[in-house]
């Protein structure tokens, strides 16, 4: 699997910390839903993600550090959420 896309689903709840386990994911696509909490520190080990939309959420907490790992992250969208700290 190379591409979730879950946008727009009126999804609530955390974030799984088990979507981190997807080595292959290239996009994650979350954005427009109803998640809530932070961002896990394990999406930090998707080491092939390309693209993560988590915009449009109810996320709260730090963005976590791990997520400046993401070497070949080119989009990182993370507007409209209650989201603090620095951008890794």
């Amino acid at each position: 699997m190379t591409h979730i896309a879950t946008e727009d689903n009126k999804l609530i709840g955390n974030i799984p910390s088990e979507l981190g386990l997807l080595s292959n994911l290239q996009e994650l696509d979350l954005f427009n839903n109803q998640l809530t909490g932070n961002i896990p520190s394990e999406l930090g080990l998707l080491s092939n993600l390309q693209e993560l939309h988590l915009e449009g959420n109810q996320l709260s907490g730090n963005i976590p550090s791990e997520l400046g790992l993401l070497t070949n992250l080119q989009a990182l969208y993370l507007g409209e959420s209650q989201l603090t700290g620095n951008i890794p």
